[in-house]
């Protein structure tokens, strides 16, 4: 890769703005020093959330880099050159950057699933945690269960949450059917995977006939899991229709969470784990491939549990991957999962601010909040995002649409993108090492790169916005824009509470000059500010209603201008601006 020599980036104040107020508007200065609320008092609508894949981040124990023993099932898969395999990372790992995460302004860690995991199967390694067989204790690889406590401990000690990525949906896969396997567990000659058997097909001739190697027929955690009768068998899913709820996730064992002991089986696994670690919140993985009558039964004990356990603020948050709100919805009402991974917020941000698509698509999300409201739950709990380990990274989305536009251009969205995340209604959640620039080369492991120096070729070959450090290099740089950002902005958010409470309601909308503005309001957290947005790489002007005359600005590089009269709103390109009313 040809390296630049020198970045043309612009300062940070002009990309953030002032702190508190600016030259050419009536001053209004930012509350500073605010207490953050302790972390088994403090709501979720307070925190800034960090996603990390453990594996990836950084190794503070090389010991534990092959996991379990020999001869286990969890052991093996350490390869740091393949971006598919087990690369080091670990809880220790976690421990010693959390000087790295508080600076960010970071209150609350989600990790992907790090309880015991099949480590290597036919279609990859588990360095994402997804194929777990043990569900009472952390994979090997990732240190022990006095590791994980400790973690939790330290970063309690700084008024940092730890979440968990949990699943009921599936295990790993172990069970096979006498249909298209082998006595070995190997496919028959000729198949690559099991053809799903309808729920009409079941009901003529029984589900395919499931067995179990004798190697792996007691590898699972606890014993009940090792019971085919506690499985769907039906094959593997297409993700389409019904098979979408019944069939195989990728060849992984599907859990038939509609019988009453596998209800009561998940409960007591996720009581449990509650009770051991005293975790803050559970991430859920793969919600929508579980029936509902599931959800309505888990969600109100694992909540009542936590409450027992002395966790008041526990919260939960489902991954229901569809960017309608209608969809996402139906979870938190009706599921009464008390949120979930907002992914309508995800994908109407990134067509805005990484494509150029018109604002209006962010005032056709807002318009539907509503529909998240109901007696225990509403929109300002959902997680909000801009990119994942599944889907791909903003720097990706920014690469794939505008490949050649200035790299000055591409930073300045990605702080842009991140701006109106910490804005606007919901919870952020920043995808470890976006922070740093990283971009990827797409989706699912083309978008998990280490933060600690990397081995693998196809990372290391890349781009990276606002620094001219490569992932060959430790990407833990305090001093990046990006993570600079997100810094300020958690600071910002963390000074004016209506940020995290407020309703949020659009005030003009326009498509022709990409400029989108809405207030946010709330009856006890704060005076209404307003917040403008210029998604476009021209400087806009917009006229304002009079009564905006009076307002003092906060933070950004937006400013009001009155003139005979008439109040405008200038917008540099890429800005934003907050005032308070």
């Amino acid at each position: 890769m040809k390296k630049r020599t020198s970045i043309k980036l612009l300062t940070l104040s002009v990309l953030l703005g002032c702190l508190s107020a600016c030259d050419g508007n009536e001053k209004a200065a930012i509350p500073h020093n605010t207490a953050l609320t302790h972390y088994l008092q403090r709501d979720i609508q307070e925190d800034s959330f960090y996603f990390v894949m453990p594996d990836r981040f950084y190794n503070g124990n090389t010991e534990n880099d092959l996991g379990a023993p020999v001869g286990s099932i969890s052991h093996g898969g350490f390869e740091p050159t393949s971006k598919w395999a087990f690369h080091g990372g670990d809880m220790a790992g976690i421990e010693q950057k959390l000087d790295y995460l508080e600076g960010m302004g970071i209150t609350a860690i989600w990790m992907t699933p790090i309880l015991r995991n099949k480590a290597v199967q036919d279609d990859g390694i588990a360095h994402h945690g997804y194929w777990i067989v043990d569900f009472t204790e952390i994979d090997p690889h990732f240190g022990s269960n006095a590791d994980l406590k400790q973690l939790i401990d330290a970063a309690h000690s700084r008024n940092i949450k730890v979440f968990f990525d949990i699943i009921t949906n599936h295990t790993a896969d172990v069970i096979k059917y006498e249909e298209c396997h082998q006595k070995n567990g190997e496919h028959l000659e000729g198949r690559d995977h099991c053809e799903y058997r309808t729920l009409a097909e079941v009901k003529e001739k029984g589900t395919l006939t499931p067995f179990i190697t004798a190697d792996e027929e007691s590898v699972k955690s606890p014993e009940w899991l090792n019971d085919t009768r506690y499985y769907h068998n039906q094959g593997d899913t297409s993700f389409q229709g019904e098979n979408s709820l019944f069939g195989d996730f990728n060849g992984l064992d599907d859990i038939n969470t509609e019988h009453p002991d596998v209800v009561s089986g998940m409960i007591d696994i996720y009581k449990n784990l509650i009770t051991e670690f005293k975790p803050d919140g559970f991430r859920i993985d793969t919600v929508r491939h579980v029936q509902l009558p599931f959800w309505q039964a888990f969600s109100p004990a694992i909540m009542a549990h936590a409450h027992k356990e002395g966790i008041p603020k526990f919260h939960i948050f489902g991954e229901v991957y569809d960017a309608s709100p209608k969809a996402l919805s139906l979870y938190t009402t009706e599921g009464k999962l008390p949120a979930v991974l907002d992914f309508g917020f995800q994908d109407a941000a990134r067509h805005v601010f990484f494509d150029n698509s018109k604002v209006s698509k962010l005032a056709s999300l807002i318009e539907q909040d509503n529909l998240y409201n109901d007696d225990n739950s509403d929109v300002t709990q959902l997680l909000t995002f801009l990119g994942n380990h599944d889907m791909g990274r903003p720097g990706h989305f920014i690469n794939s649409a505008l490949s050649d536009a200035p790299h000055e251009e591409k930073l300045q969205r990605s702080i842009l993108a991140h701006a109106f995340m910490y804005f606007s209604r919901g919870v952020p959640v920043v995808y470890y090492g976006d922070e740093q620039g990283f971009t990827g080369d797409g989706n699912d492991v083309d978008a998990r790169e280490d933060m600690m120096p990397s081995y693998v070729a196809s990372y290391n070959d890349n781009d990276l916005l606002g620094t001219n450090a490569t992932t060959v290099d430790d990407n833990f740089d305090t001093k990046h824009p990006i993570y600079q950002a997100i810094s300020t902005f958690a600071n910002i958010r963390k000074q004016l509470p209506v940020l995290q409470y407020g309703e949020m309601k659009t005030q003009l909308v326009d498509n022709s000059k990409q400029v989108y503005t809405y207030v946010r309001t709330s009856d006890v957290h704060g005076s209404p500010l307003f917040v403008a947005f210029n998604a476009s790489t021209q400087k806009q002007v917009v006229k304002l209603d009079a009564s905006f005359a009076q307002q003092k600005h906060l933070f950004g590089d937006a400013r009001l201008m009155e003139k005979d009269g008439v109040v405008q709103l200038a917008l540099p390109a890429l800005s934003f601006g907050i005032f308070a009313l």
